[in-house]
């Protein structure tokens, strides 16, 4: 008897000395703004969270915790520490929390959101032999005939550019996903697939429902959760209609119909790294997820940026002239030779990434960093809008919209700055996590831009009083997973003589 008190004696003494030492461990944290009870800071992050957190960067430092109804997350607020612990460490930092809505909403199919695990692997994989920096050039010829379509598109109907540019973005992605283009931006399949891109992104998104932050309520009956039957209801009906669509596009390879795309890269699958057919349904809509709405997105934020910087246009337009000319229109070809575009390519997705705030992971084991303890199961929050912004690396006017920062005195591409992975901004993520598709999505914006360019002048709409009516810039619609611009108006006309018959020849060659 005495034995066993003894023994229980030393494991109690254990235990306490134990939760003793991991209290200090937590208490020597990161620091970080106070929040009210229960649900910490929720309040503070509700409305444009990118700019809060640029701003508690400024006043805590670059790596800073708060508190999302009890959950504990750590806010990485420079390209150093972001690349520090989610690229450099990747094999802690590599997850993704637990998300229960996404994961009921999507089966936990999307990879994107996913934990890691067989499937994730198999998926991350496929997608990285599919769209991978070499395999990218096979979808050149397909990039080229959609800025074509989109340019004869905006000669037509200059004043709908806007939905000209959504069409492309989800024909080029389309294309390339499942060997379909797409003709009209109403397309059915378009407006179902964008309903199940917004349902998902919608579900990932900070705040959009309780359960993730008060996670009792899972435990809750089926006919109190209202978020659960939202949830089930909407996996059965996608899974049957992503299916369908993969289904659509096996049958056209079996029949030789079809040209290089991913789900053809999926289908030719050695029988060891082969997926479902549901998981090849998933991995492809994740991939059209990723693709279409950031593209299209970018692609307005580039239409005002030309806009706002005039000298930015014309600069751009002077080099296409010199390297390209007024006789043909720009191809791949050219893409060596026209830094200034590529420069643009890069200034648009750091001035106004649609990505704000990058998609958060999680700590797989306790760690530090400087000092700072970061418990197991934290949430890492990269706050790209803060790092795309961040002077120390893009000079004092990183706020403005200035594509020479990316180039050398000679006007060659500069080199990137460090962490960034040649891409000169942060916009596509870290480690295990970066985006598999950022060489096509580089590709498809350089010559949507280079086409529109090479063809028109993007001039500022006017008022009754013939005044221009410039875009606000401004970055404040939209949530943290999708910013966009407020709607605004331009004027697209042709800047040359013979342009639209160019055009109109180019697409008489590929219709």
């Amino acid at each position: 008897m005495n034995l066993l008190a003894t023994e229980l004696s030393v494991g109690l003494i254990c235990f306490l000395v134990y939760r003793k030492l991991y209290t200090a461990w937590k208490d020597r944290g990161p620091p970080g703004p106070r929040g009210l009870p229960i649900i910490g800071n929720m309040l503070q992050i509700r409305k444009l969270p990118w700019i809060t957190f640029t701003t508690w960067t400024r006043e805590y430092g670059p790596i800073y915790r708060i508190n999302i109804g009890g959950q504990n997350a750590i806010i990485l607020g420079s390209t150093k520490v972001a690349s520090d612990i989610l690229d450099r460490r990747s094999g802690i930092t590599g997850d993704r929390p637990q998300n229960i809505v996404t994961r009921i909403l999507t089966g936990d199919l999307i990879f994107a959101f996913s934990q890691i695990g067989q499937t994730w692997r198999r998926m991350r994989k496929a997608s990285h032999d599919a769209l991978g920096p070499q395999i990218a050039k096979n979808y050149h010829s397909l990039q080229e005939r959609e800025a074509i379509v989109l340019v004869d598109e905006m000669i037509q109907t200059p004043l709908q550019f806007n939905a000209h540019i959504k069409r492309a973005s989800a024909s080029i992605v389309m294309s390339i996903i499942y060997g379909i283009p797409i003709a009209d931006s109403k397309d059915p399949i378009v407006m179902n697939i964008t309903q199940f891109v917004d349902r998902a992104l919608g579900a990932a998104a900070p705040g959009a429902f309780l359960v993730e932050y008060f996670t009792w309520m899972q435990y809750l009956p089926r006919w109190m959760s209202g978020w659960r039957r939202y949830a089930e209801f909407w996996y059965q009906q996608d899974s049957v209609m992503l299916t369908g669509l993969f289904s659509k596009a096996q049958t056209r390879r079996e029949k030789g119909e079809d040209g290089p795309s991913v789900a053809a890269a999926l289908m030719d699958s050695t029988e060891k790294d082969a997926l479902t057919l549901v998981d090849s349904a998933w991995l492809s809509a994740t991939l059209y997820a990723a693709g279409a709405e950031t593209s299209a997105g970018q692609m307005e934020w580039f239409m005002i940026s030309m806009l706002l910087h005039p000298e930015v246009q014309t600069a751009a337009q002077r080099q296409l002239d010199d390297v390209v000319g007024r006789g043909r229109m720009p191809t791949f070809a050219d893409y060596d030779h026209l830094p200034y575009i590529r420069a643009i390519v890069k200034e648009v997705l750091r001035w106004r990434t649609v990505l704000p705030i990058g998609l958060p992971h999680r700590v797989s084991e306790d760690d530090w960093y400087e000092g700072f303890f970061i418990a197991k199961d934290s949430i890492l929050i990269p706050n790209i809008w803060g790092m795309n912004h961040d002077p120390a690396i893009y000079g004092e006017d990183a706020e403005a919209f200035r594509p020479e920062r990316h180039l050398t005195e000679d006007g060659i591409l500069a080199s990137a700055p460090k962490d960034t992975k040649d891409e000169s901004h942060c916009s596509y993520g870290f480690g295990k996590r970066i985006c598999v598709g950022r060489h096509v999505a580089n590709r498809s914006l350089f010559i949507e831009m280079a086409t529109i360019l090479w063809i028109f002048n993007i001039l500022p709409s006017k008022d009754h009083n013939g005044n221009p009516m410039l875009p606000d810039a401004r970055p404040t619609r939209g949530d943290s997973l999708n910013l966009r611009p407020a709607p605004f108006q331009c004027e697209i006309v042709p800047r040359f003589e013979n342009a639209t018959e160019i055009v109109a020849q180019a697409k008489s060659m590929i219709v």
